[in-house]
């Protein structure tokens, strides 16, 4: 069993120039061709039972459709789409709220396609907000390869976030493995502390004895895998990281068990 924790798909009607304009940003090639199809395909052919899809609403007039789009496509062949909300929402409540409400499991928070740095008061009542209600939240973390300086979700920055939220029982992913390209900063501000992260984007960017170890110092209990799909492979990152030096259980852990246990479907992939 294998769950991709971070994918992305675009509509159809602009998924090419969507794709072709990311691209040329940040001088990647893409997997697939961003589609809902393109995913599903890719799924198919490397045995990925499940892929999260994560929605980012890059201003708040974005919420209706995007949400909407994401309630419509999640719990049906292997798709489980998170919900998007922007940190300039007024009535940012109301609206994680009715996220809830349409059997959305989590929402993702990108803050440098928002704007706002992570631990911006807008960004952590949201963040508490929705701890509350018992939502998974993921952000992106570090670097992002298309965008300019600054950086809004540094490592130091997310702790900070994190020192202000309550809740034992928060479910944070950090993506990017806590920081993209400052895996540093990781190790001394992110690794151990109460807040998962996932694997995407990593592959071949991330030295494969840096990966190993903040697993290992940070718990594979407290690790998802996920790929960035369509800007990392499926099939090549599964591949890599099964060869790397974990034991099965880790594994395990990666791939799909710590990912049921935050969806909090209990052994149940019936989507």
């Amino acid at each position: 069993m294998v769950i991709d924790f971070h994918t992305h798909i675009f509509p159809e009607r602009i998924a090419q120039k969507t794709i072709e304009k990311l691209e040329r940003d940040g001088n990647v090639k893409a997997f697939t061709n961003g589609t809902l199809e393109g995913l599903k395909k890719s799924m198919l052919e490397n045995n990925i039972n499940i892929s999260v899809v994560l929605p980012v609403v890059t201003k708040p007039s974005q919420f209706d459709s995007i949400n909407s789009y994401a309630a419509e496509i999640t719990g049906k062949e292997g798709i489980i789409s998170f919900g998007g909300i922007h940190p300039d929402t007024e009535d940012f409540k109301t609206k994680l709220e009715e996220i809830k409400r349409m059997g959305l499991l989590g929402i993702k928070l990108h803050p440098d396609y928002q704007v706002t740095y992570v631990d911006d008061p807008r960004m952590v009542r949201i963040i508490q907000y929705a701890v509350e209600l018992g939502l998974i939240i993921i952000i992106h973390a570090g670097v992002d390869i298309g965008l300019p300086e600054p950086v809004h979700c540094t490592p130091q920055r997310a702790a900070k976030m994190l020192s202000q939220i309550e809740g034992e029982d928060a479910k944070i992913v950090l993506a990017h493995m806590g920081g993209y390209d400052l895996w540093d900063e990781v190790e001394e501000y992110i690794v151990g502390k109460n807040v998962w992260i996932d694997t995407s984007f990593t592959i071949g960017r991330l030295k494969e004895k840096q990966f190993v170890r903040i697993v290992k110092n940070h718990g594979a209990d407290r690790v998802v895998f996920a790929t960035d799909s369509p800007w990392g492979g499926q099939r090549e990152t599964l591949e890599s990281i099964r060869k790397m030096d974990f034991e099965e259980e880790e594994l395990e852990r990666m791939l799909w068990r710590n990912a049921l246990e935050l969806l909090g479907m209990d052994g149940n992939i019936d989507v």
